[in-house]
Parts: structure tokens; sequence; C-alpha cells
């Protein structure tokens, strides 16, 4: 099929679709079926909503007391570990007595994401105030999910940010259609997430809700990070939801057209199904774990740090409309300054190494200093990431990178045992005597129907085909990633690219940066041109010591040489031949496109045994690394193919990957 024969549609389809939108008439009707059917009962009449004890929202509310316009009081909790990161937000939301608002860019509905929906349903039936904020394009696009959600309770509200030609699902033509009128506003998505709890406690960092980004997923699974912060840094979040919320582009379920259509057209008020899951007792062990005071302070609290200074910053919604204006990218704007500050050490975690021009500079800047800050990197390989297309540019650059900027790159193995580690207890069963057993009717999600690998889809469709070995399952596995560009955006190049190796898949999505050892950043900007032009993003910095030394820390366990190969110049060989293939290696890399010189100036190492973790720039390294090739533990397929192409023709895509 010719470009014409596809964009000529589009473009038909853009212009019927652009102004299509529900009338004043269709808005009235659909609200007035709503409160014909909304249930209105409650399980509470209690002043305070018959809050549970949390000691997360205790530990919030007694940093707010303390706390003076002159002397702020926060506790600061990371939360590296998926399952403390799962509870924590359970304990929270029952803990609640006034207000939960819950900002994601993507929400499904597995195992994860119904067992946190179940728990704000039954927040808001107990007269807790709810109000759900989620980017349309990776969120909630089944009909009879939103139809529910609009009539569970009169205290529960849904709005999506940025539908697609007003729409709650957004077909392959409309992606196109989109894509071919309005690019920048299509383009542009709500990239923050936070659970704010009481305007007292928040959630803040990487992780949306799905399976994979809590290690419940059975073959590939993010490693991620999120904070939790009580205290007034939760009011900047509060103000920040709302300006969201109240946002042009943030629109009620009634206003969407095919679930305006919807509602009419099943006037009769839908039950609230029970959750079933998949593994039924892994939600069953967090939602006990949620109740238990003891265990949350030993695995929340435990580590937390009462601090002074600590900010919370969002950039505004729809940043792509005032792109100059400096309040509409107040994040972006102060991690690059926090960045540009460096004077010894940045240490910087981020899933897509794509710099954006303004951190090329910041970074060039950096490395002419004297002496320069040393910059540690911990990102994805190819065996690793969901996001191929992205990778493909990263593998471009990985000169400038290494010589221009001076970075030390530790790109995850996608097999690495210290995510391993950690994944192994969130993702086991429950052990506990009184777990409810999983029977035949527990195999199936509240909205759809679970395949063979327990993965639920929009009425009832499986994610894969399915009836093929586990062996390398992780490399077929559908893989919702967060990456929605122009590539690496439907279908096949959503999966990660085939591997030699089997089992389950580990691919880094947390984003930190660490700054001389004393200032830390914990978000979900991706430090890449579309976390710093497109995407809204939101974050905490936080200027403490001792929390700095925690995130340092946790981002270099993933850089050690279990978990991580080790980017690196190629051993010189000939060293005249050398000097030229370096020197058209560089021409080649300058160009836009035909980027097509086969031998790289960089490639993987492995450390060998007996020897001891050293830096690139160690004289001895050579000694102790070898070379494992520039796509290790990554089979022969399309997708190393594809990823040679871009880097070849794809430069002038980087800023929308």
């Amino acid at each position: 099929m010719s470009p014409r024969s596809i964009f000529l549609p589009a473009l038909f389809a853009a212009a019927l679709l652009q102004g299509c939108v529900a009338s004043k008439t269709q808005i009235r009707r659909a609200d007035a079926v709503v409160a014909a059917t909304v249930d209105t009962r409650t399980s509470c009449d209690r002043p305070d909503h018959c809050a549970a004890a949390s000691p997360l929202l205790d530990a919030a509310t007694d940093a707010v007391a303390a706390s003076t316009l002159q002397r702020p009081v926060h506790i600061v909790s990371l939360l590296n570990d998926s399952e403390a990161a799962m509870v924590a937000r359970l304990s929270l939301i029952r803990g609640a007595r006034h207000s939960i608002d819950v900002q994601t860019y993507i929400w499904e509905q597995d195992d994860v994401g119904q067992l946190v929906l179940d728990e704000l349903v039954q927040a808001a039936r107990r007269g807790v105030q709810v109000r759900i904020l989620a980017d349309q394009l990776s969120s909630f696009d089944d009909m009879a999910v939103l139809n529910r959600l609009a009539r569970v309770s009169p205290h529960l509200q849904v709005r999506l940010y940025n539908p697609t030609f007003h729409d709650a699902h957004t077909s392959p033509l409309q992606w196109a259609a989109g894509i071919a009128c309005c690019f920048f506003k299509f383009n542009q998505r709500m990239h923050n997430k936070v659970l704010l709890v009481d305007d007292s406690a928040g959630i803040t960092g990487g992780r949306n809700y799905e399976n994979r980004y809590f290690d419940w997923d059975d073959d590939f699974d993010y490693v991620d990070r999120d904070v939790l912060v009580g205290g007034p840094a939760a009011k900047a979040m509060a103000d920040s939801f709302l300006l969201f919320w109240n946002h042009r582009r943030s629109v009620p379920l009634t206003h969407l057209r095919d679930v305006n259509r919807y509602i009419v057209a099943h006037p009769a008020a839908p039950e609230w199904p029970a959750p079933t899951f998949a593994h039924p007792q892994r939600a069953y062990r967090a939602q006990q774990e949620a109740s238990d005071p003891d265990w949350l302070r030993a695995h929340v609290l435990a580590d937390s740090i009462r601090t002074g200074n600590v900010e919370f910053f969002s950039d505004m919604p729809a940043k792509t409309d005032k792109p100059n204006k400096k309040s509409a990218r107040e994040f972006t704007r102060h991690v690059m300054q926090m960045v540009a500050s460096a004077k010894s050490e940045v240490v910087l975690q981020t899933p897509y190494l794509v710099m954006s021009r303004r951190a090329r500079k910041i970074f060039d800047k950096l490395h002419q200093q004297t002496p320069p800050p040393r910059i540690i990197v911990a990102t994805n390989s190819l065996a690793s990431t969901d996001a191929f297309a992205v990778y493909a540019l990263s593998y471009k650059h990985r000169k400038r990178y290494l010589k221009d900027y001076g970075f030390e790159i530790y790109e995850l193995k996608p097999h690495a045992p210290g995510p391993a580690e950690a994944n192994a207890y969130a993702s086991m069963e429950s052990t506990s005597e009184s777990a409810p057993p999983m029977d035949s009717g527990e195999t199936t999600g509240g909205t759809g129907t679970a395949n063979a690998d327990g993965q639920t889809g929009s009425e009832g469709a499986p994610r894969d085909g399915g009836g093929k070995s586990k062996s390398n399952e992780a490399s077929r596995h559908f893989v919702d990633t967060e990456n929605r560009g122009l590539l690496g955006s439907h279908g096949s190049s959503r999966r990660p690219a085939p591997l030699i190796s089997g089992g389950r898949r580990f691919g880094l999505h947390a984003k930190s940066i660490v700054i001389d050892d004393g200032i830390a950043m914990v978000g979900s900007h991706n430090f890449d041109p579309r976390s710093d032009h497109y995407n809204t993003e939101a974050g905490v910095i936080i200027y403490d010591q001792r929390f700095a030394t925690q995130l340092r820390q946790s981002i270099l366990r993933d850089t050690q040489p279990e978990n991580a190969w080790v980017i690196g110049p190629r051993r010189t060989g000939v060293p005249v031949l050398t000097d030229i293939n370096n020197a058209i290696g560089s021409v080649s890399e300058q160009l836009p496109l035909f980027d097509l010189w086969p031998f790289r100036y960089a490639t993987s190492y492995q450390l060998k045994p007996g020897c001891q973790p050293m830096r690139v720039s160690d004289p001895g390294f050579f000694a102790c690394y070898e070379p494992v090739g520039d796509f290790p533990d990554v089979a022969v397929s399309p997708k190393m193919f594809f990823t040679l192409i871009i880097t070849a023709f794809g430069a002038g895509v980087s800023g929308i990957l």
C-alpha cells in the first residue's frame, strides 16, 4: 500500500472528525441518564468516612502539622520496591478522609488496574471525593468500564486528557488522522503520575497502573521508582492537579462522543462487579499488607527521611500551546537547571538515552569544566527495552556521549539478577493459609477475558496468540510502551526484540537524577526531547544528602556487572586503520540521513571472571572486560535490522520518538 493511499484517507477522516463534538443536547441527555441512575448508596455515615488507620498518612499529617512557612517539614520514602509501591498506594487510599486525586498516563484493566480502581470505588462509596485524570491515548478505552465509572458513585469523577477527536477510544484511522491534521496537539500527552490523598500525602514517579510497573507481569516487568512525600509539597501537587483537572483538554466522560452514545444506549444502571484477577493471591497479599501497620512501617517507613526542602514541580497543561513560556515547562526547566549546576557528579537513570538539544548543550558545557564532573548513566540495552526505535538513536550517538560528554554508560541486561531478586517476592503467590484459592471463575478480568498468560484485553480480546513455548514469550508479548511517538506505537512495533536467552525479562523505566550526592530528582521526566518539548512531566526535587545517597545507591545497583553491560570504545587494532574508521564514523554519525557506516565507535562489554569492576577510562579496562557485541543477547530478527535502519535514517524524528 502506498503512502498516498494511507495519507489521503487519514486527511479526509481528519477533516470529518475535527469538528465532530458531542452537542450540548447530547451531553445533557447523557448527564440526565447518569443523574437518574448513579448509585447513591454509601457504606459509611461517619464524619471521617470510615477511614482506615494508615501510618503513612499519619506521618504525612504530622509533617504538615509541624511545618511553618519558614521551616517546612516533609517525610519522604523512596519506593524502589514494587510491592511497597503498591501497598503504599492501597494504604493511602484506605486512609483517605476527604479526597483522593489520581493523575496517570496509562491505566490498564489487568490485575493492578482492577485492584487500584476497585479500591478507589470503595473509597468513593464511603464518601471520599475521588477524581481520576488519565491520558486518553493510553487509558480506559473500554466503553463498558467507562459507563460503570460514570455511574458508580456521585463521589467519583473521571476525566480523560486530550482525547483524540473527542472519543475515549482511538482507532487506527483516527491515529493516522490525528498525525495528519493536528500533529502537535495529538502528540502532546499528559505523562504526569501523581496519587494525592487529603492534600497531605502524595506519591509521584514513573509507575503507571498496569501489571508490569509492579512486577505482576509474567513475562516483562519494569525496573521503576516512586517517592512518597508527606508535607507541604503535597499542596503543590494539589494545585498542579487542579490546573490539569480544570483545563479544557481534560474532558468529562459524558462529553466524549463514544462514551456519550454508550451511556444513552444503555440507560439501565450497571452494577460495579467485584474484580476478578488472573493471580488473585497476589492481590490478596497486597490487600492484607495494606492493613498491616507493622508491614508498612517495616517496608515503607523504616528508611524514610524527615527533611525540610522538598519541591514538587509540574509542567503546565498543554505546554505545546505556549512552548516559549517558562511556566509551561516548569518541571523541565528545573531539571535542566539542576543538572547544569553539577560540580562533581551526575548520576542519571533514564529508559531512553536520547538527548534534547538543550541537554546536549548542558553536558557539553559540563565536560569543558576543569575538572569535569563524572557522568554516570544507567539506561536500557536493546535486549531490555520495549522502545527499539528510541534505542536506535541512542546507539547512533554513542561516540558523542562517550567522547564529547564523558558519559559512563551502563545498559541493563534483560535477565539482570538484581531486578529478578526484587521481582521474586512481588510476583509470587501468597503463602498465607487464609489466602483465598483461585477457582475457575477467577481467570477472567472484570471487563475482559484473560488469555492463557493472564493478560486481559478489552471485550475479551487476547493480547497475543499464545500456544507457543514459554522460552521466548517475552519477546512476543504485547508491550504497552510509554514511548508512543510516530515509531513504536502500534502492533508488533511495541514488542521487544526477540532474545537468544529465555525467561522473564526486565526493562528499565525509572527516571531519576542525583547531583553531587546532595540533590535528587524522582519523577516522570525521561530527559529526552519528548519529555522536554511535548509531554507534560512532574516530579519532586529533594535537597537532602541522606535521600540523595539512598537514590544514588539504588541507581548504581543497576549498573553493577551482573546487572548491566558497559558501553566502551572498541579496542584499537591497526592504528592507522582505526583512525580512518573513527574519522569516517564521526562524519557518518553527524549526517541526518545515510548514517550507514557499519563499524561503530563503541560496543558492549562484560566483566571477565576474577576481575574487579572499573571505569572505561581506566588503563586496565580492556584487560578485564571482553566485548560481547553491539546488541548482546538479541536474536537476529527484523527488530535488529529496523534498529540499524532507524540509526541510518531516523535522526530527523528523534524529537518525537
